[in-house]
């Protein structure tokens, strides 16, 4: 992966980058792959519960399943052998950690479902923008407090 990351920089750059920012840049690629698949489950969870749980209970809905599937993926893949402990205890690490990704991607979707009617007629609107409100904390988050 960071051998990838390398070749696709312009010469002059290659240089100058350290290993380190190698390994966060991949790690980084990583956590978007994930973010990704996070946000395909998310999106599929609030169209699947939005009749039965009106747009802001279907996006709790996609939150928390999105949430827990993305802690499972990034802990096997993006920050694997990173983090100890039982696995609940890193799940509930996890979620509480992200809280203030949390407000920023739900607090997105809100005002967007709330007062663009493209985005409550098609909440992955919505839901894409709260993904990307949310993404860098939500990185630097599980990096140095979950899996570190």
């Amino acid at each position: 992966m960071q051998t990838v990351l390398l070749r696709l920089l312009p010469r002059a750059l290659r240089s100058s980058v350290t290993p380190v920012r190698l390994m966060l840049a991949a790690q980084f690629f990583r956590f978007g792959v994930v973010g990704v698949i996070g946000f395909v489950i998310d999106t599929a969870t609030v169209y699947g519960c939005r009749s039965a749980l009106g747009l802001y209970g279907a996006g709790m809905a996609g939150y928390v399943t999105a949430a827990s599937g993305n802690w499972l993926l990034n802990r096997i893949w993006t920050f694997r052998g990173r983090g100890s402990g039982p696995a609940h205890r890193q799940w509930a690490l996890f979620m509480v950690a992200n809280l203030a990704g949390f407000v920023l991607n739900r607090g997105t979707y809100a005002l967007l479902v709330t007062y663009m009617a493209a985005a409550a007629e098609q909440p992955v609107i919505a839901i894409a923008a709260g993904a990307v409100a949310g993404m860098f904390v939500n990185f630097a988050l599980s990096r140095q407090v979950v899996f570190r």
